[in-house]
């Protein structure tokens, strides 16, 4: 079992996922039809994009395909479309002049929401993380991304987090996609743009003969049994007692792994039954895809509870969790972690000074600001979260209102160095707690 174990936690870097990345902010000639006779989007040769697409000749297109997306901090879910673009010499038909490659973008619903001054990224993706010489590296083959944000918004901060992108501005920047590895919490934010990196791995028939075994392969079991059996069947090698932010990681990236591959299984199998009477039911189709995206954000917000509850279990934390009867504070508000217990908050005799609180989210946006109302009692209030690069006006914010921010350890190179020093650590957090409670 370790050995199996360790031949899936791999250190899965970005650039296994893609070629190469590029940003800037669009121009008016990028954006708006308007102030172009075409939809066309030049200067990527500069940074390198031509050894990705290609040279196509005088008589030559290259066609790619892409997948087009736009959101800004006021969408819930990203606006997103799939389609084609051209890469092509725009002087091919001038005689005497050097060539000028430019890629063609077609109307969509996202090309209709961009406009000049938006963020916008463009990558290069890799048809397998495991094989960096296919054919996808062939003139007018693979896949391109491409991702529309507002300037300034906390989309644009963390893709300029992920791709090493420092600078940016009307010409082209090159990121860098060796520059970090493709651990979980960037991987979920990526993936909440979007953007879907996994991938089947060598070890993958191995493991999913062991949760087929031990599941049955037919329905999904409960988050909480699914979490123990991924705790438990990491070696002991990987957890770290007593490093909690260490520990976090890998049973949320373990899980997640097991999650995805067993859940694939499941998706398959119902697709190759068909949806209908006839198998082309289109209703019950994205009735049961809906329920699919629904399940993955809810188990990982509970999933990611479940392991904080074992994590403080294991340092001999008193606290309880907002659920069950009398768990409540006030307008029967239900926080994910009081500390030491409901009784001792409603108790008005026990100090103030003795009680934490803490929100768990593996994601933060908008919803932070309802861990505010959660305890009215508690004045300097936590909130536990996976998400990466917060933008530092937001911070400021959570800030001001009470909230301080708890990140693992391993996640705090994705925030601006000036804001890392304003982070607690899960460490860190427990030991404020245990030093309260040891009093």
């Amino acid at each position: 079992m370790d050995r199996l174990v360790y031949k899936t936690m791999t250190n899965t870097k970005i650039s296994d996922y893609f070629d190469g990345v590029a940003a800037k902010y669009l121009s008016a000639v990028d954006a708006e039809r308007g102030r172009s006779n075409q939809h066309e989007i030049g200067g990527l040769p500069k940074v390198g994009f031509k050894d990705y697409l290609g040279t196509p000749s005088e008589s030559e297109e290259f066609r790619f395909k892409a997948r087009q997306i736009y959101i800004d901090d006021a969408l819930e879910e990203p606006l997103i479309c799939d389609g084609d673009v051209t890469w092509y010499d725009a002087r091919r038909k001038t005689q005497g002049r050097s060539p000028e490659f430019r890629l063609y973008y077609y109307d969509s619903a996202v090309t209709e929401r961009i406009s000049e001054g938006d963020f916008f990224l463009i990558g290069k993706l890799r048809n397998s993380p495991s094989n960096h010489s296919n054919q996808d590296q062939e003139p007018g083959k693979g896949r391109l991304l491409m991702v529309f944000t507002p300037k300034g918004s906390l989309v644009e901060q963390q893709l300029r987090m992920v791709f090493g992108l420092e600078t940016v501005d009307t010409s082209f920047r090159s990121g860098d996609v060796s520059l970090h590895q493709l651990m979980l919490p960037v991987r979920l934010m990526l993936e909440s743009l979007g953007i879907e990196l996994s991938q089947p791995e060598s070890s993958d028939a191995e493991w999913l003969a062991i949760l087929l075994n031990k599941f049955g392969g037919e329905v999904f079991p409960s988050t909480e049994v699914f979490s123990n059996f991924a705790r438990m069947s990491l070696p002991s090698e990987v957890v770290e007692p007593n490093d909690p932010d260490t520990t976090l990681l890998a049973w949320m990236e373990h899980e997640e792994r097991l999650f995805r591959l067993y859940e694939r299984h499941i998706v398959l199998k119902r697709l190759k039954e068909g949806f209908g009477d006839n198998n082309s039911d289109v209703d019950d189709f994205m009735t049961f895809s809906l329920s699919v995206q629904n399940r993955r954000k809810a188990r990982v917000g509970l999933a990611f509870e479940g392991h904080l509850r074992c994590i403080f279990s294991a340092h001999k934390l008193q606290f309880e969790q907002g659920r069950g009867k009398g768990k409540v504070t006030e307008n029967n508000s239900r926080p994910d972690f009081l500390f030491p217990s409901f009784t001792s908050y409603h108790d008005e005799a026990f100090p103030r000074s003795a009680l934490f609180m803490l929100g768990a989210k593996t994601t933060c946006k908008d919803r932070w600001r309802q861990v505010l109302a959660e305890a009215q009692k508690i004045e300097a209030k936590h909130l536990a979260t996976l998400e990466p690069g917060i933008s530092k006006k937001q911070l400021a914010e959570m800030r001001s209102s009470g909230l301080h921010l708890v990140v693992p350890e391993g996640v705090h190179w994705t925030y601006a160095g000036s804001e890392q020093s304003s982070l607690l650590t899960l460490a860190e957090f427990i030991d404020l707690v245990s030093k309260s409670q040891a009093r």
